[in-house]
């Protein structure tokens, strides 16, 4: 069985970071896409630091050589912890 556009449903996914706020009390819809993330929602505060720790997680992953697809799951919450503190 194949999909539509010719690709496999066997074909492994591409992992993403997805961040969603739901502090929005101002009635702006925050989106913002970049590599390996997708943003949706949040007060102004929360969107940006959102994005913040998104570039950084991604910044981290190239200093170490790394994508999201070849982290482990704990190396993964290094990572973050990381980007978190600072």
């Amino acid at each position: 069985m194949r999909e539509a556009d010719g690709g496999s449903f066997n074909r492994k996914p591409n992992p993403i970071l997805l961040g969603v706020g739901l502090d929005d009390d101002d009635g702006h819809v925050r989106i913002t896409n970049g590599d390996n993330f997708h943003l949706v929602g949040g007060s102004d505060e929360t969107h940006d630091k959102m994005t913040e720790t998104a570039i950084k997680v991604n910044e981290k992953l190239d200093h170490r050589g790394k994508c999201l697809e070849n982290v482990s799951k704990e190396e993964f919450f290094d990572i973050l912890r990381d980007a978190l503190d600072g």
